[in-house]
């Protein structure tokens, strides 16, 4: 890696560090400016424009999660174990120590952006959304067939439920301060699960 590269991967840690704390619209080549103790100029050179910036933090932030979380659980055998380690490492990611400092980067991000126009920066979240969703999804599919579930199980619900249940989980935990906020999560997990099985 260059040395502009090296410097790129540290600006875009900190911007979804900061990203995750004070939103999409509060970060600015200002504020990195300040963190990374880096010129705005310098910074400019990198990212040409806001929405450059924005575009490339929130693909930063996917890569981050794929490496934390989806990639790990994914070498997990294949069906219903492949899952609880998908669903453990998203509750870990919103809320435990794979998580930034504000908790879930997309959650705060699709807030900000579920009612924007179309354009690259939206186009980018939905994009990484869409692919966990499938991910979600393909590994309920794998457990079908495994034989885990029953084969008229509907993956996709299975992976819309999932979500719902993440998204819960962050309110109560987050916003909410329930100290029984994963407890219910893993009951609605474990609650889903069994539905599916034969």
């Amino acid at each position: 890696m260059s040395k502009g590269e090296e410097t790129r991967a540290a600006v875009l840690d900190e911007a979804a560090r900061q990203v995750s704390l004070v939103g999409l619209s509060g970060l600015t080549i200002g504020l990195l400016a300040d963190k990374t103790g880096l010129s705005k100029s310098g910074l400019f050179g990198h990212f040409r424009s806001k929405e450059q910036l924005q575009v490339a933090v929130i693909d930063y932030a996917g890569e981050l999660f794929a490496e934390r979380v989806v990639r790990p659980a994914l070498k997990m055998p294949r069906g219903e174990p492949r899952l609880r380690e998908l669903f453990d490492r998203k509750l870990r990611w919103g809320n435990g120590d794979l998580a930034l400092p504000g908790g879930c980067f997309f959650t705060s991000v699709a807030a900000e952006l579920d009612d924007a126009p179309p354009g690259p920066v939206r186009a980018k979240l939905v994009q990484i959304e869409r692919d966990y969703i499938d991910t979600i999804a393909t590994v309920f599919r794998t457990g079908i067939t495994e034989g885990q579930f029953r084969p008229d199980a509907d993956p996709e619900q299975y992976a819309f439920d999932i979500r719902g249940v993440l998204m819960s989980h962050h309110l109560a935990g987050r916003l909410l301060g329930d100290p029984e906020a994963e407890k219910r999560a893993w009951v609605a997990f474990e609650g889903l699960l069994q539905a599916a099985k034969l």
